[in-house]
């Protein structure tokens, strides 16, 4: 087990009752985007305790749900009791364990920033999705990352703060590119108090 899962098993006690407005903005942003989408068919990476799957299960008739932490996962399990959603513990660095061209959309939410090769995940979801199937992104915001901003929570010895790659706008969308997945919609989100971005978003499209 790497630093990373031992930290989100870690997290995962708290991970939907701590003060985290990175989590709370990653929510309105999926849902202030995905609404006006029409999906049945869904993959969600880095699902973590559900918090987006509650919102999906109100359109997608079938959800497979990704997350490589243990913990996050039956926290998902215990929220979610529906024969819609199929949980699943994987590494998003290695081939997914989907079938290919299966989904009308796959989400990835506040996951990126801990993997280093964007080029493999988005060949993954091109590979995944169906004919004019849809990739919703939703990242903590370059310029956040720029500044110092990382993945961290609480313990009882402090404040833990975890291991992340910065990926900026360019890299979002030279990945896609390269896995001719086309980019339709990227909105800037930003915390009610600054006029700061959080939060960055992308919808890419399958040609």
């Amino acid at each position: 087990m790497n630093k990373i899962e031992q930290a989100y098993n870690s997290w995962s006690e708290i991970y939907d009752t701590n003060i985290n407005k990175t989590r709370d903005l990653d929510k309105k942003a999926t849902i202030q985007t995905l609404s006006k989408y029409n999906f049945r068919t869904v993959l969600e990476l880095g699902c973590g305790t559900g918090k987006n799957t509650i919102f999906l299960l109100q359109k997608a008739r079938n959800i497979i749900a990704i997350d490589f932490s243990e913990k996050m996962l039956q926290k998902a399990k215990e929220k979610i009791k529906s024969s819609s959603v199929q949980f699943q513990k994987a590494d998003l660095n290695k081939n997914w364990d989907v079938k290919n061209s299966a989904f009308d959309l796959i989400t990835c939410s506040l996951t990126l920033e801990h993997i280093k090769n964007l080029d493999f995940i988005f060949h993954q979801a091109y590979q995944k999705l169906k004919p004019e199937g849809h990739f919703f992104v939703c990242e903590l915001h370059p310029y956040k990352q720029y500044t110092g901003s990382k993945a961290r929570y609480e313990t009882a010895n402090g404040i833990e703060v975890l291991k992340t790659y910065t990926h900026h706008v360019s890299d979002y969308l030279s990945a896609a590119q390269n896995s001719n997945l086309q980019l339709i919609e990227l909105n800037e989100w930003f915390d009610e108090d600054t006029n700061l971005p959080r939060l960055i978003s992308f919808v890419f499209r399958k040609s």
